[in-house]
């Protein structure tokens, strides 16, 4: 900007019309576009994700036809979240996180939520990097990060997740459980077969009971 303005501003311009061509393309929309800002609002995370992907990879081509002092790159963060509504303009939380994981991004970089990713994780063709719980401005609950992998060689994989590991009590528990399973068995069986002989009780004859029973029982009940 100091040694053009004006040519920085057309290059600008030029970048944020791409930029808005792109999300139309989406089937988003462009709530504000302040200076070098652009804010835009998406029906699906993944048309979003999807067309932050195509932005920077316009970017990257046109940068190529600059001289490297012309060029600019773009950081872009994508959040999945409730917004409010104030008349063309969106605010809340939703709009919040997006802006600061957009600082979060490297300079022609995506970073999204891991709400954002856990909706497109296994519907776009990236990769993703796990950058861990990031505590940002004004936000009470750390956020999830996740930076997008746009090499074709990354897609698929997502990396720095850390794979739970089993509290080391949880074995000790499971082997406690199965001694117990063990001891109930043998006070069932001490039950049927050890339990001292108690003296014969007199079993009414088929004429004596108030129904009859079947000639070839297969189920007998009986209760000490």
């Amino acid at each position: 900007m100091s040694e053009d303005e004006e040519a920085t501003v057309r290059i600008l311009n030029a970048y944020k019309e791409v930029m808005t061509n792109l999300i139309q393309q989406h089937h988003g929309r462009v709530v504000d576009a302040p200076g070098d800002n652009v804010l835009a609002e998406f029906a699906s995370v993944v048309d979003a994700v999807r067309c932050a992907v195509e932005i920077q990879k316009r970017t990257q081509a046109r940068n190529a036809d600059l001289p490297e002092n012309r060029r600019m790159e773009f950081r872009i963060g994508v959040n999945l979240g409730d917004v409010i509504e104030d008349g063309e303009q969106i605010l809340g939380d939703g709009v919040n996180i997006a802006a600061r994981l957009e600082s979060l991004a490297d300079a022609g970089g995506i970073v999204i939520s891991g709400t954002a990713f856990d909706q497109v994780r296994n519907k776009v063709d990236l990769g993703y990097k796990y950058l861990g719980e990031q505590t940002v401005k004004n936000i009470a609950i750390p956020v999830r990060v996740y930076k997008v992998l746009m090499a074709p060689e990354e897609a698929g994989k997502v990396t720095g997740e850390k794979k739970v590991q089993p509290r080391k009590w949880q074995k000790p528990v499971s082997i406690l459980v199965a001694i117990l399973i063990v001891v109930a068995a043998v006070v069932v069986i001490w039950r049927l077969y050890l339990h001292p002989t108690r003296p014969p009780v007199e079993v009414a004859s088929k004429e004596k009971m108030a129904f009859p029973l079947p000639d070839n029982p297969r189920l007998l009940y009986c209760r000490s």
